[in-house]
């Protein structure tokens, strides 16, 4: 008789291929939401609607359209809109997931990112309510503003986590437990992940604070390596800016803010570029993702740069804000399936369709793939 199969190695109903699908149209309108609050920002016009759940008095799908071309009302309106609607299909998502998938870690991620959805409308929405009311010494507007940006990057990286584990693929992202080489640069990608999330609280802070041109000059800042930030150097900096950012003089915090952003986009793009020429040099089969994630980080920088070239051009800005989201996607993606490469039970390479056996981590055949 065949040896008895251990019960912890039975196969898991999966979700069938429509889920994947539906997930990853859920990733791609929350990165369109992203990029159309990042126009929002970019606009200055926040407060274009400054009645929130309504608009202007009107239910938000009842406002009517030929009022949407007023000021920056189609922005702020739209946004609205397509937030409800990244809303409601993460409702459909989860529900999906839940009635089609075995496996519980994975159905309670869905639901939570239900729950960061949700929470992320009610930030911009006290963005709105609170524009003006002072939260630990700053104005609502910044505070929530800034705590409503980096939710919706958790919320976009959650999404793309459910997108990963509902694909064909995540059966073949298992390897055995002696997997080295690019398994082991799970620690790097995740550290870098880290790296990024610190940099995304910069660089919404920035945003929300208008400072974006609080150093009007790149490579250099008000030409030196690090400016000094002394009162009369800002007395003087302040007189010669030929353009208050919102109406308002520079400040010493601002133009630390973005030379921090700086530094950060230098240390991030260059411990990326390293780990893809390692992979590259090592013939990775995972080379190509992190091929992909040093184009995307170089495109980010690249853009940051041309948003101050350009005097922070709103398509530039917003371009910026779009390939920033992309980037931490891919390396939070490619960081969970590096995880699952090395702690997976399956010893097939991620890589190599061809393999049609399931096997534990000691080479065990136990079914069709």
């Amino acid at each position: 008789m065949p040896p008895e199969r251990p019960s912890s190695l039975s196969i898991r109903r999966s979700a069938p291929f429509w889920v994947h699908v539906l997930a990853c149209a859920v990733v791609a309108a929350t990165l369109a939401l992203i990029v159309l609050g990042g126009v929002v920002t970019s606009k200055s016009v926040g407060m274009a609607v400054p009645d929130w759940p309504t608009t202007y008095g009107h239910h938000m799908f009842a406002f009517p359209f030929e009022k949407w071309r007023q000021g920056g009302v189609f922005w702020e309106h739209a946004h609205r809109v397509v937030a409800s609607s990244v809303g409601a299909l993460t409702l459909v998502l989860a529900g999906c997931v839940q009635a089609t998938e075995s496996r519980r870690w994975l159905r309670r991620l869905a639901w939570t990112a239900v729950a960061v959805v949700c929470l992320q409308g009610a930030l911009g929405g006290y963005r709105v309510k609170l524009n003006d009311i002072p939260v630990f010494g700053i104005s609502g507007a910044t505070f929530f503003g800034i705590l409503h940006a980096t939710t919706s990057q958790i919320f976009l990286c959650l999404l793309g986590v459910v997108a990963l584990a509902t694909s064909p693929s995540w059966r073949r992202f298992g390897g055995p437990s002696g997997s080295t080489g690019p398994v082991r640069a799970h620690r790097e990608v995740l550290g870098i992940v880290a790296l990024m999330s610190v940099q995304l609280v910069v660089a919404a802070t920035m945003r929300q604070q208008h400072a974006g041109l609080a150093i009007p000059d790149f490579p250099l800042a008000y030409g030196r390596v690090y400016p000094a930030t002394d009162a009369d150097t800002l007395a003087r900096i302040n007189q010669q800016r030929t353009s208050i950012v919102d109406d308002m003089p520079v400040t010493a915090f601002q133009i630390h803010l973005q030379m921090v952003h700086r530094i950060l986009a230098v240390l991030l793009l260059a411990g990326v570029i390293s780990l893809a020429a390692r992979q590259r040099r090592a013939a990775s089969p995972w080379s190509g993702w992190f091929r992909l994630w040093a184009i995307l980080l170089g495109a980010q920088c690249l853009l940051g740069a041309a948003t101050i070239w350009t005097g922070k051009l709103d398509a530039v800005a917003t371009a910026h804000v779009g390939i920033g989201a992309l980037s931490l996607l891919t390396g939070v993606t490619l960081g969970i399936a590096l995880c699952r490469a090395r702690n997976g039970r399956l010893a097939i390479n991620p890589c190599d369709p061809t393999r049609g056996e399931i096997q534990t981590a000691a080479g065990e055949p136990i079914g069709a793939s």
